[in-house]
């Protein structure tokens, strides 16, 4: 599993043009799989997303998880995360899981993150074609692979 998780003053994400999610203050993480990943991969991730110290304290300082700073979550699927672009110019998504298993892994990571930060998660659609907002706060953009404990 692989993330990019963004700070965010606000995102939303819309398919055709309706409006399905939105967040004020919190993060905006993109997540791909692969046909490998587990449950535990999931849960790695979603733990490490929800206590990463990304927002300011008093000092100014990235010190503060989302959950203490009464932040949002919008989680988006994103396939092409698991793009290769070794050989050509055209991308190869072979790692990325088929769309099936996508689903079942971003519908659980999805439960697992909204067990963590009850009431405070938005989602995408899963295999929409979406339109994603964001205003990047910092910017702050961090990547974790889960196969990579990184």
């Amino acid at each position: 599993m692989r993330v990019v998780i963004q700070r965010v003053s606000k995102s939303g994400v819309s398919v055709g043009g309706e409006l399905l999610a939105s967040t004020g203050r919190g993060l905006l993480v993109l997540a791909g799989f692969t046909a490998d990943d587990t449950t535990e991969d999931l849960d790695w991730v979603a733990g490490k997303i929800i206590r990463l110290r990304l927002f300011d304290d008093d000092n100014g300082v990235m010190n503060l998880p989302v959950t203490e700073v009464e932040g949002s979550i919008l989680v988006v699927s994103q396939f092409t995360l698991h793009a290769r672009t070794k050989k050509g110019n055209r991308p190869s998504y072979i790692e990325a899981a088929p769309a099936e298993v996508s689903e079942s892994l971003y519908n659980q990571f999805v439960e697992i993150t909204e067990r963590l930060l009850p009431g405070r998660v938005g989602t995408g659609q899963f295999g929409a074609k979406m339109d994603v907002s964001l205003v990047n706060d910092g910017p702050v953009t961090i990547i974790i692979d889960s196969k990579r404990r990184e």
